[in-house]
């Protein structure tokens, strides 16, 4: 899986976006069904004329579509809207509408991934309870679970727990939506001559998380992935985790508590 990728959510030039992303060196993007621009994907790698094998493409069933019958098939809706065969990693969106949903979801991932639909499968906005539900179900781990991650919402107990059971963990919403107008960031993004979505960036690569970072302009596309030819020190990492607020730091739904 790629260190680094493209977020789409909102963007209304989403094939230029991923086509600029790819040309630029990104080999991961990431979609989900609510987005509704799965084709768009498609469309984006096809124009880049990268070779499908060479690039991490996500997507996600969203909550209204839970159930294993409609799971199934929405699953096989977003591979034939996507156009490229397969997904490499399918998540469930979150964890809203209960247990029994959400087992049944899941259940309907494990067997596209069977069905060679997709390869891996995933959760997102997670928690360790919903992911104790699929173990005591015994169904397989998620390969990863994706959850907004910056330095203000740092979901440390879901990231231990996630380290601890071995599942990869996916940044959404790295770069706070756009909120970067903060002393530290400013400070640090001098020192370091970057810009401050970079040092957000490098901090969640650092971190050992693999950020999501969305944008439709090109330059800002380019300067997103520019975050390797510099590393953040102590000092500064300190700096950025000092900032968490837990759970009120979270800028988008984050339904990470739902029961």
């Amino acid at each position: 899986m790629p260190v680094i990728g493209l977020g789409v959510y909102l963007n209304d030039e989403c094939a230029t976006a991923c086509q600029v992303a790819l040309e630029e060196g990104y080999r991961m993007i990431d979609s989900a069904r609510y987005y509704m621009n799965e084709a768009q994907v498609g469309v984006g790698v096809r124009r880049s004329g990268i070779p499908r094998e060479q690039i991490f493409i996500t997507s996600k069933i969203y909550h209204v579509d839970f159930g294993f019958a409609r799971g199934r098939e929405c699953i096989q809706e977003s591979v034939d809207q996507l156009g490229l065969g397969y997904y490499d990693l399918y998540f469930i969106h979150s964890p809203v509408t209960g247990k029994t949903k959400r087992i049944a979801t899941y259940r309907a991932l494990v067997e596209a991934k069977k069905d060679g639909l997709v390869k891996k499968i995933g959760v997102s906005n997670y928690s360790g309870k919903h992911i104790d539900e699929i173990i005591d179900a015994g169904l397989e781990l998620p390969d990863v679970n994706q959850i907004e991650l910056h330095p203000f919402c740092q979901q440390r107990p879901i990231v231990e727990y996630c380290r601890a059971k071995g599942i990869a963990i996916q940044a959404y919403s790295p770069l706070v939506t756009g909120q970067m107008d903060h002393d530290v960031f400013r400070q640090l993004a001098k020192k370091h001559n970057k810009g401050e979505a970079q040092v957000l960036i490098r901090w969640s690569l650092q971190k050992g998380y693999i950020p999501l970072p969305k944008s439709s302009r090109s330059e800002r596309i380019r300067s997103n992935a520019q975050v390797f030819d510099f590393e953040l020190d102590n000092d500064d990492m300190n700096a950025l985790d000092a900032l968490d607020q837990g759970g009120k730091g979270a800028v988008t739904w984050n339904p990470v508590e739902e029961p």
